[in-house]
């Protein structure tokens, strides 16, 4: 018998007789087809022996996925005793077995992770939310809309990464409240003359099914912003409205002024965003017959029913927010005893707004700070009207500094749902956290993503508060923002922190030598180091410090601190991408895929059938 030499430890030959070709297949099982040696064969009496190389292959080759063995076959012409790759005259594959089953201990690494297990637990509980499943028109008898105003998607990640941090976790696996809803989408936020929009028009989207311009409140893209003559009859519906008229208690919440665009698109028309009170109102405007929106705000139970023949209303029964300064006459003698300015009130017209809205309704409450909403009883309160700055209310970080104090959105949204539940009928409330836009612009994102926190405690305070079953909750944004997480930070690194990459202990280095910070924005004021500054708005002094800063003595995790920016501006702006919609109730289910932001309007209305039960009621 003549000897082989073996090419490698994982390549075997066989040397056969030529008269046994037919044999070839069965050696091959015999060597067992794991790439071991076989045994050399005789020789050929009647010309050239014939050659079996035998190969593994690894998992993920073309030919065998879960990896096998390779069996070339061929006469070895030159008699080298080799199979040469030009004598192979026949290749085959013996494969593994494709695994059919998730089961067995070949699979005990993917089925006893915890990341797997967590996986069929969420995916159980999605099976429970599709049987039990309420989908017929009508079902909600409630209806709350949360807008974070400013919040894409980049501000909730780093959100639920700050917020679990602060609990002592890493961070990363945290669920903010409504990242537990069982539905969700996207939303497509562009105005219809803006790629990237402004609140009033996104606003007015979502709150009457109707995509319009930037700038403009409650009217459609056929009027020319700023332009009052305009307006009339290009007024929209808006979902409050019907459900005003529905005969349902209704309610607005915001910790920006109560005349701001976002909390104003849901009960005012208005050709310019920024007529807030009649001052700001040019005067041909005024003579025109525009009323500014903090009038609207008050007269909004007379004009429902002026403009809708044959309704008969109750108005607004909770309305909570800042603003102050747009309902007080400019007259030093109407200030409150929180005012920061030498003379709180804007109007021009002389109307003391808070007045007129006590003598329209004398049983209600009005309330300016802490003390005030803390002693309104629920149970005995039909109507709340409170205004809790002069402008803007507190950022959550700066709250406590509140010279009398003034209510998280936590609580507001929890009295408010305790005052607006006594109606038999039904509720509609819309919550606006409008400083997370606010602290976005000012570049901080420490102040944009703890007002995040607290509007997700908001959240599930609705949730908590709420029959699951008969209320529709949509939590939704009506914009981004330019704000990103960049770099390659490890797992649990500080997110307000410096980057510190996977196996590090110091800041990674950008190619200037110099660290940087996960979080930062593209445009704005950029660089300020405040040190312990609560105040988000402080970072406007000054002028704008773009480009890079040498960060390594730096505490970026402060509360005064403001992320580097690329481009120079007056303050950060909008950006233009999807934004996310989160559901629960009653007609959470139509929330999915991408969408233009108008869908909300009709999800809302589907699922309280608010257009049928207002026709109704008028009729």
């Amino acid at each position: 018998m003549k000897a082989l030499n073996k090419k490698s430890n994982k390549t075997l030959n066989i040397t056969l007789k030529l008269t046994s070709l037919a044999s070839l297949a069965a050696l091959a099982a015999l060597a067992g087809c794991d790439g071991s040696d076989g045994t050399n064969g005789d020789n050929g009496t009647q010309g050239s022996n014939s050659l079996i190389n035998q190969t593994l292959v690894s998992v993920g080759h073309e030919q065998c996925l879960n990896g096998g063995v390779q069996i070339d076959s061929g006469l070895d012409s030159d008699s080298s005793g080799v199979l040469d790759a030009g004598e192979i005259e026949t290749t085959e594959y013996v494969c593994k077995p494709t695994v059919t089953q998730m089961q067995g201990s070949s699979l005990t690494a993917t089925t006893n992770n915890l990341w797997y297990e967590q996986g069929k637990s969420i995916l159980s509980q999605a099976q429970l939310n599709a049987k039990s499943l309420v989908n017929a028109r009508g079902k909600a008898k409630n209806v709350i809309l949360f807008v974070g105003d400013g919040m894409g998607l980049s501000t909730v990640t780093a959100a639920r990464i700050l917020a679990g941090q602060q609990l002592g976790k890493l961070g990363e696996e945290h669920e903010l409240s409504f990242d537990k809803f069982p539905y969700s989408g996207f939303a497509k936020t562009y105005n219809v003359d803006a790629q990237t929009p402004d609140s009033a028009g996104t606003m007015t989207a979502m709150m009457s099914g109707v995509k319009t311009d930037a700038g403009v409140i409650g009217v459609s893209e056929a009027i020319s912003r700023g332009e009052c003559s305009t307006a009339s009859g290009n007024e929209l519906v808006t979902a409050l409205e019907l459900a005003e008229i529905a005969g349902k208690s209704t309610g607005i919440i915001s910790t920006a002024r109560i005349t701001h665009a976002t909390p104003a698109a849901t009960y005012a028309k208005s050709a310019e965003r920024n007529w807030e009170d009649i001052s700001d109102m040019p005067a041909e405007a005024i003579t025109a017959g525009c009323v500014d929106i903090a009038s609207q705000l008050i007269s909004f139970e007379s004009d429902i029913e002026s403009r809708f023949s044959g309704t008969d209303v109750d108005g607004l029964d909770v309305v909570l927010g800042g603003g102050r300064r747009h309902f007080l006459p400019k007259d030093a003698a109407y200030n409150t005893a929180d005012a920061t300015s030498t003379v709180e009130g804007d109007r021009t017209d002389g109307r003391d707004l808070t007045a007129e809205w006590q003598a329209q309704y004398p049983t209600g409450s009005f309330v300016i700070d802490q003390a005030g909403f803390d002693a309104v009883d629920t149970n005995a309160t039909q109507r709340l009207f409170g205004l809790f700055n002069e402008s803007h209310m507190q950022y959550e970080a700066d709250r406590k500094n509140d010279i009398s104090g003034e209510p998280s959105l936590r609580e507001m949204t929890s009295k408010a749902i305790d005052i607006l539940d006594n109606n038999k009928e039904g509720f509609f409330l819309m919550v606006e956290a409008g400083r997370i836009d606010h602290g976005h612009h000012a570049g901080s994102a420490h102040g944009a993503l703890t007002d995040t926190i607290a509007f997700a405690d908001a959240v599930q305070t609705a949730v908590d508060n709420t029959d699951p079953e008969e209320t529709l909750i949509i939590v939704t944004a009506d914009h981004s923002h330019v704000f990103t997480m960049a770099g390659y930070p490890k797992r649990g690194n500080p997110i307000l922190g410096k980057v510190v990459n996977v196996g590090k202990t110091e800041p990674s280095l950008a190619k200037d030598g110099m660290p940087y910070t996960t979080l930062g924005y593209t445009n704005g004021k950029g660089f300020r180091d405040l040190g312990s500054e609560t105040d988000a708005d402080e970072g406007y002094n000054g002028d704008a410090i773009t480009g890079r800063q040498d960060l390594t003595l730096v505490d970026t995790s402060s509360t005064g601190f403001h992320q580097e920016s690329l481009v120079p501006r007056g303050s950060e702006t909008h950006a233009g991408e999807d934004v996310g919609i989160y559901a629960m109730g009653p007609g959470a289910h139509l929330v999915t895929g991408t969408n233009e932001q108008s869908i909300i309007f009709h999800v809302m209305d589907y699922a309280a059938d608010l257009v049928k039960q207002a026709e109704k009621a008028m009729n």
